[in-house]
């Protein structure tokens, strides 16, 4: 069991298929000044709970230390396998009904044609996502991590061996839905993407801090919707960089095509570095 979630940390399974199981022998952990993947500094008070939850144990944060420190070498080796086969990877992370999926469909439609595009797909179960985004023409692999809640690198270099990285390409990896676990969870991406639609609530970005303040990219989604909802955009903004003073930030909708000529700018920008 996962001692940073809970969640149960037993085999994945890629595409429906049998278990795959865990490395016999995971890379040794590292200090611990390097267990986090650009973990920002703590949020100022504003941005911090009132009644701080139970100090964990040192036993507890000497468990969490080994898990973390043994998946950042793992996510190493992923970004250094993805440099060298030229490939850009982005972490996209969200709750459930962010309208990632649809977001990343009509991305890789608009994309396909100008360069190489793979998908690695996390949920719990079914493989409903990967067939969508086959759909569009592009490959993916379904990675299903039964009752884990987030994707780790190890799942992510399991799946990297199906998929074909070419020179100039995008990796899309969608993470299960999620804005708490996938935040401590390095993969080996080149940068992090944060979906929140507008339906969520403004006040995310406070109440989920960690996974915003980790972010390149927070992508407000679904604001076809913005007449028909109670959420303020400006507010979202001022929360998002309370916690992340650098985070870009792009407004977004798959369905009214609103905001994704400057995505995929965005995207053409991060992978030429």
């Amino acid at each position: 069991m996962c001692s940073v979630c809970g969640c149960g940390g037993g085999p994945a399974r890629l595409d429906g298929g049998n278990e795959v199981p865990r490395a016999a022998a995971p890379p040794p952990p590292v200090a611990p000044e390097e267990l986090r993947w650009r973990l920002a500094p703590a949020p100022p008070a504003a941005a911090m709970a009132d009644v701080p939850a139970e100090v964990p144990s040192a036993r507890l944060l000497a468990v969490e230390a080994d898990i973390l420190g043994a998946n950042d070498a793992r996510a190493r080796a992923n970004r250094a396998r993805l440099g060298q086969a030229g490939s850009f990877a982005l972490n996209l992370v969200s709750s459930p009904g962010s309208g990632k999926t649809t977001l990343l469909c009509e991305t890789l439609r608009r994309l396909r044609g100008e360069r190489p595009l793979a998908v690695i797909e996390g949920d719990q179960q079914t493989s409903l996502d990967a067939e969508r985004v086959r759909a569009t023409g592009v490959p993916a692999v379904q990675v299903n991590t039964g009752k884990g809640c987030h994707l780790d690198a190890d799942m992510v270099a399991r799946a990297l061996e199906r998929l074909p990285l070419a020179a100039g390409g995008l990796l899309f990896i969608e993470n299960v839905g999620n804005l708490v676990c996938p935040a401590a969870f390095d993969l080996g991406e080149q940068a992090r993407v944060a979906i929140l639609a507008v339906t969520e609530g403004e006040d995310k970005p406070l109440k989920y801090p960690e996974l915003f303040a980790s972010a390149d990219l927070l992508l407000l989604n679904k604001i076809d919707l913005l007449p028909y909802v109670d959420f303020d955009l400006a507010r979202c903004r001022d929360y998002a960089r309370r916690v992340n003073p650098d985070v870009a930030i792009l407004e977004v909708s798959a369905r009214t095509g609103a905001g994704l000529d400057a995505w995929l700018d965005w995207l053409r920008a991060a992978a030429a570095g």
